[in-house]
């Protein structure tokens, strides 16, 4: 019995005592290691949206997570190491409110979350919405002397815009980026891209338009100031 303790204390003693001495040099290194807190601004990140589901709110709140651990970690800690994840498999149209709580908070093990700030936030959602809507030629201009617009033609005459139901219904007409007719007396053709101003709304083919503007002579000279239409 005392030769097979003997063998088992004394076996590899080298090798055993080089990793006691790095096992001390860790937990001393730990142990030193000087507790730190920081706080970190975050994207919410929305999982499983139902098909055909949009969001509606214009603000979509970011989260504010405090953190604590090792100094050592939180001075090599990236903003990509950390997020909050919200499920949306369940939600319909509609307003809801979300709590958002610490299990919800994905962040590298070494540290604790101490802090998740908001704890709830409000949204909207909307069912996704698709329509044509037409393009309307935004025109300026100081014309030449004695000239005045006969017609304006657009191609297309209209263009795919989807979003949030309620907000795409609520659009009137695409607008073009401004179209310069100074100094043109018989006709030019521009190309412009065409634009709606609410940012939920998406429009599904952004390539430019083309627009001609035919000038033809006034019954009344001079120059003459033109915006057509704001």
């Amino acid at each position: 019995m005392k030769d097979s303790l003997h063998r088992f204390m004394f076996h590899n003693l080298g090798l055993k005592l080089i990793s006691l001495a790095l096992a001390v040099g860790l937990w001393l290194a730990v142990a030193r290691d000087p507790v730190a807190e920081v706080a970190v601004d975050v994207p919410i990140e929305f999982r499983n949206v139902p098909q055909g589901l949009e969001i509606s709110s214009e603000n979509v709140p970011t989260a504010q997570i405090r953190l604590r651990g090792p100094e050592r970690v939180v001075h090599r800690l990236q903003p990509s190491d950390v997020y909050a994840e919200i499920d949306l498999s369940s939600v319909r149209p509609g307003e809801r409110t979300f709590d958002l709580t610490m299990q919800q908070i994905h962040q590298p093990s070494e540290l604790e979350v101490v802090q998740v700030v908001p704890s709830q936030f409000h949204i909207m959602f909307d069912t996704r919405f698709t329509r044509l809507v037409s393009v309307q030629p935004r025109v300026i201009g100081t014309f030449a002397p004695g000239y005045g617009i006969q017609s304006v033609v657009v191609d297309p005459t209209t263009i795919t815009i989807s979003g949030p139901k309620k907000h795409v219904e609520a659009i009137e007409a695409a607008i073009t980026d401004p179209i310069d007719v100074s100094g043109v007396i018989s006709q030019a053709t521009f190309r412009r891209h065409a634009y709606v101003s609410d940012p939920l709304i998406q429009v599904a083919n952004p390539d430019p338009v083309q627009v001609t503007v035919i000038m033809q002579k006034a019954s009344v000279t001079g120059g003459a100031q033109f915006t057509k239409p704001e």
